[in-house]
């Protein structure tokens, strides 16, 4: 049983402590931390054997940070849920006490902050940190890339991609279309075709009616992969009608694609319908859900952790910045990495 420490108990850090405790096996959350402590020890009373103080033998941990969290002897892992720029501290002391951690994206908030958690891991030899891109664990996807990376429909010449949301809370910005939708989509470029995208370009369509004053609703990013495939994004915020997302591979032979929908295609009366995801929780919960038991049995069996690496997280946030700058400049802006460290070179992408 692995004891996991959770730091951030916000929407999808209670999403994830309920994934740990009522739907995988081999996991019980020892320890929660938060910066509302009201909330956290709420979280914790919940949890079976909460309420304890830090410290209280079986019961639930709550620290009043997440470096004490993840000094205490009692954690195992650590599971960083919290706002992205305390992500870099965070991660950097578990690597530093040696445990096992998953960080939800973003791995950091800035490139410098990635680089400097990619040398602390380096330094250390093996791998402890997974981030959290869960679209590599969703089933449709998978099978896209297995056919991908079979060759049976030739070699990959394009990918059209759509991130649909129904609509957005008002603190949304343009800027966020990018880092935190569209950022999916960059990943399983890069997971996809097993190798680095070599430059972005932002094109501003027709503003959305629903979109609000100054927010560019709707983007269309174009990736062109360093082989030359060439990857187009639409990222749409006011979609009103669900949580649609879309990808298809054009190959030289064929193509493959998600499937429409998941569950059951009704068709009557001259036409036919199925259901629209209502969130990003409905549409990737068994992606979720295999991500995380995945993580867990590794760690289980003292192995290395095989998702998503910092390497990844790193290349995600160069490439998240490259297109901003894209979005500003309007031109084709270049993706520039550092050196890949010896660490993570068995793939493009881990």
């Amino acid at each position: 049983m692995i004891n996991v420490g959770v730091i951030g108990v916000g929407m999808i850090g209670q999403d994830h402590i309920r994934r740990l405790s009522q739907v995988l096996s081999g996991a019980r959350v020892a320890a929660v931390s938060d910066v509302d402590s009201d909330r956290a020890r709420s979280v914790a009373a919940g949890l079976p054997g909460g309420g304890a103080g830090a410290g209280a033998g079986a019961g639930v941990a709550v620290h009043d940070t997440g470096e004490a969290l993840i000094a205490d002897p009692a954690v195992d892992a650590v599971l960083v849920t919290s706002w992205g720029p305390t992500h870099e501290a965070y991660v950097l002391a578990a690597i530093d006490a040696g445990k096992p951690v998953f960080c939800e994206k973003p791995l950091a908030s800035t490139q410098e902050a990635c680089s400097r958690i990619v040398d602390a891991e380096v330094a250390t030899g093996r791998r402890l940190v997974q981030v959290g891109f869960m679209r590599r664990y969703d089933a449709q996807y998978r099978a896209m890339k297995e056919v991908v990376a079979g060759g049976s429909i030739g070699a990959p010449l394009l990918m059209h991609a759509a991130h649909r949301n129904p609509s957005v809370p008002p603190h949304f910005t343009s800027d966020m279309i990018i880092n935190d939708s569209a950022v999916h989509d960059i990943d399983v470029a890069r997971w996809m075709f097993d190798e680095e995208i070599a430059s972005v370009t932002v094109f501003k369509p027709r503003q959305n009616r629903k979109a609000a004053p100054g927010l560019n609703d709707p983007l269309l990013l174009l990736l062109r992969m360093t082989s030359g495939v060439l990857v187009d994004v639409e990222a749409s915020l006011n979609a009103s009608f669900g949580y649609d997302i879309r990808g298809e591979v054009v190959c030289e032979d064929g193509t493959v694609e998600l499937s429409e929908s998941a569950g059951a295609v009704v068709k009557r009366t001259g036409g036919y319908g199925a259901r629209v995801p209502a969130d990003w929780r409905e549409r990737f919960a068994r992606a979720f859900d295999t991500e995380f038991q995945e993580w867990l049995d590794t760690i289980t069996a003292g192995l290395e952790p095989t998702g998503p690496s910092c390497w990844d997280g790193y290349a995600a946030t160069v490439t998240c910045d490259t297109g901003l700058a894209a979005l500003r400049s309007g031109a084709s802006e270049p993706v520039v990495l550092r050196d890949r460290p010896d660490l993570y070179k068995t793939a493009a992408t881990s």
